[in-house]
């Protein structure tokens, strides 16, 4: 009972009054093949997505020391309990590097597991993922599961002709079985098959990544779609931390979301308040 109260109060702040999440991550320091050089200041990166109305960041236990004091009191922390190994690869190794207890001594709202699979890692993958569930489960934290294709350092047209649709509803489907209260995944291309995508959770809360770089306007109409689609919000961050207004781009976005703003209005929004 006391587990479940816990989970229950945590949500309330991951998932907001409005029934929505827009979460930024900021924890590309260990996923990334590469250094991307707008988080070398991620104290910077977190103010601004505070700012523009995240309500959940994303961010690794190392990061958190630095960035704590960018928290707003109402912002929620959702720790990445895993890390890629070989990311530069086709199929990186997921390898856990962090635990909910640790999240819990942070001060996490929830925590945060990339969850890859397919080929020989896949066993180990599941396994990972059944535990982290099974803890969060005991000690009353939520668990969002990311339902990605294994790299998501390319385009989505290319992870879709690579991996096909149906791998990313499995891995939607396999992370809600397993106990994920919010299940992060890609755009699978179009608002239909992203619906179909939030079936496979079965009433599992889904929101959706924000994956490689796109112009403004083509980010915004997907998270426009995903929400038509039942999606409940977003996990955006190089589509944040690397544009040149972090805020402002996070602002709209939280407009999309939680105003249901169309996307022209919040693009127009972005231009009239760049002065």
């Amino acid at each position: 009972m006391t587990a479940n109260v816990g989970k229950g109060m945590r949500l309330k702040r991951v998932i907001d009054p409005d029934g929505v999440s827009v979460i930024c991550a900021l924890d590309h320091g260990m996923t990334s093949p590469t250094f991307l050089e707008p988080l070398a200041d991620i104290g910077a990166r977190t103010r601004e997505a505070v700012a523009g109305g995240a309500n959940v960041i994303m961010m690794s236990k190392g990061m958190i020391r630095t960035a704590q004091e960018a928290f707003a009191p109402t912002t929620s922390l959702a720790l990445l309990l895993s890390a890629s190994a070989g990311p530069g690869g086709d199929r990186p190794e997921i390898v856990q590097i962090a635990d909910v207890e640790e999240a819990l001594i942070l001060g996490a709202d929830a925590v945060v597991l990339f969850t890859a699979l397919g080929g020989d890692t896949e066993p180990g993958m599941v396994d990972i993922l059944s535990t982290v569930g099974r803890e969060c489960a005991a000690l009353g934290m939520p668990f969002i599961a990311e339902a990605e294709f294994p790299t998501t350092y390319a385009t989505v047209e290319a992870l879709k002709q690579q991996y096909g649709f149906e791998y990313l509803r499995r891995n939607v489907r396999l992370c809600a079985e397993l106990g994920a209260d919010i299940v992060k995944t890609n755009w699978p291309g179009d608002q239909e098959s992203f619906a179909r995508c939030v079936e496979a959770a079965s009433g599992v809360p889904v929101v959706l990544a924000g994956g490689s770089r796109l112009e403004d306007a083509e980010l915004l109409h997907r998270m426009e779609q995903a929400m038509e689609a039942g999606a409940i919000g977003c996990s955006v961050g190089r589509n944040i931390f690397m544009h040149p207004r972090p805020e402002a781009i996070t602002r709209a976005l939280a407009r999309v979301i939680r105003e249901r703003w169309t996307v022209a209005k919040a693009l127009q929004a972005m231009s009239d308040e760049a002065g």
